[in-house]
């Protein structure tokens, strides 16, 4: 009877020993240790120096220095070369001492455009003036055979002509429709009262008197010439105006 027993208890205890419960056990433990050492070693490697180099880069490249060379580059671009402009244009009207009459800063009507000027806003320029009368003949030969050809020359030269309706009543519209059927392209306005009045006092009444053909010029610095009248030609007008440019 013990000899059977004895048998039976070396059976379970093999049997024991090879059930699955046995044989897993052993297995469970290795994993534990490698797992957190390669898990921590691969969180290190693919995620902490990656990040600070490819930010770190990324930073320098896209941000520091385009900012930089963009910013000095538009400040350069939209302060420098515009206040240079500025400067330099002050600088160049503020060089013209304009002497002018009083008259020549009352307010005058584009005849064509109905823009307000001034005799005195052409200070540096050369202004050729020839009162005028759309009736007057005289007026027409003068200006279509000897001032057109003038200010076709010298019209890109800093001079400007001007011609001024005087001893007549027209509107703006009348006139610019006559200087537009005589093909005369230069500035034409209606003196008014006030500027009449200026004109003969330094002038008399001849300069109001288109059948004389009147005219005269007025310097860069606002000096006039000499009343001119008569016909006169194209190289003699030239002459006068090369005169009062440097007066």
């Amino acid at each position: 009877m013990k000899r059977y027993l004895t048998i039976a208890s070396i059976l379970l205890l093999a049997l024991a020993a090879c059930s699955p419960a046995a044989q897993s056990t052993p297995t469970a433990a290795p994993t534990t240790e490698p797992t957190m050492e390669s898990t921590d070693e691969a969180m290190m490697d693919s995620t902490e120096e990656p990040m600070m180099e490819s930010t770190d880069e990324a930073m320098m490249d896209s941000t520091e220095e385009p900012m930089m060379e963009s910013t000095d580059e538009a400040m350069m671009e939209s302060t420098e070369e515009p206040m240079m402009d500025a400067t330099e244009e002050s600088a160049m009207s503020s060089a013209v001492a304009y002497n002018g009459p009083d008259w020549a800063s009352l307010p005058i009507t584009n005849a064509r455009t109905g823009e307000t000027f001034t005799l005195a806003d052409f200070a540096g320029k050369t202004v050729f003036v020839e009162p005028m009368a759309t009736w007057c003949t005289n007026c027409r030969r003068q200006l279509g055979t000897n001032v057109r050809p003038a200010y076709e020359q010298l019209s890109s030269d800093n001079v400007v002509f001007v011609s001024f309706s005087v001893a007549e009543n027209v509107s703006d519209q009348v006139l610019a429709d006559y200087a537009d059927q005589q093909g005369w392209e230069w500035v034409f306005a209606v003196a008014s009262t006030e500027l009449t009045a200026g004109l003969t006092s330094d002038y008399g009444r001849g300069v109001i008197t288109p059948p004389s053909t009147p005219h005269f010029i007025i310097s860069p610095t606002g000096t006039l010439s000499a009343l001119h009248t008569g016909f006169e030609g194209t190289d003699t007008l030239l002459q006068q105006i090369s005169d009062a440019m440097g007066a």
